[in-house]
């Protein structure tokens, strides 16, 4: 499943490319780009604009109730199997290009030093220039997801 997302959905797009789906996000797109994209690359759009949703074939769009995080991930898994932890971290949260698993020393000199030091695997997103690498955040994101999973069979 590929995504678009408005302008109002910042941080569900950035939460669906840390999950590992393939998210266009772009702050600029007008209405009509959204559009377009959504039809001419087979995207899902995602939006909190009702006139746009209005616009976009129904296949194609999902109207994003809430403006919570939490609630918008809810609605979106709800509508999408989409659920897995296989990809978690496979995309870069700024660009959505697939990361690379990279060797310690070719991030050597280019990461903290603590970091260097007490980590083993990173990853590089060669489009945007950003390294990676397996910190405390995973266990915070697998900590969030568990919650959500939590929730989400409790409203059942």
């Amino acid at each position: 499943m590929r995504f678009i997302v408005d302008v109002m959905l910042g941080s569900l797009a950035k939460w669906l490319r840390i999950l590992g789906h393939d998210t266009l996000y772009n702050p600029s797109f007008s209405d009509e780009e959204l559009f377009f994209k959504a039809h001419l690359e087979n995207r899902v759009l995602l939006t909190r604009d009702k006139e746009l949703a209005a616009r976009v074939r129904e296949d194609l769009c999902l109207y994003i109730q809430s403006k919570k995080l939490k609630d918008q991930l809810k609605q979106v898994f709800t509508c999408f199997p989409l659920f897995s932890e296989e990809n978690i971290f496979t995309r870069c949260v700024l660009c959505n290009n697939l990361v690379k698993p990279v060797s310690k020393k070719e991030v050597s000199g280019r990461v903290p030093e603590y970091v260097f030091n007490s980590v083993e695997i990173f990853y590089y997103c060669d489009k945007c220039d950003k390294i990676y690498w397996e910190g405390s955040h995973i266990e915070h994101v697998k900590s969030f997801l568990i919650e959500l999973r939590r929730s989400q069979h409790a409203e059942r």
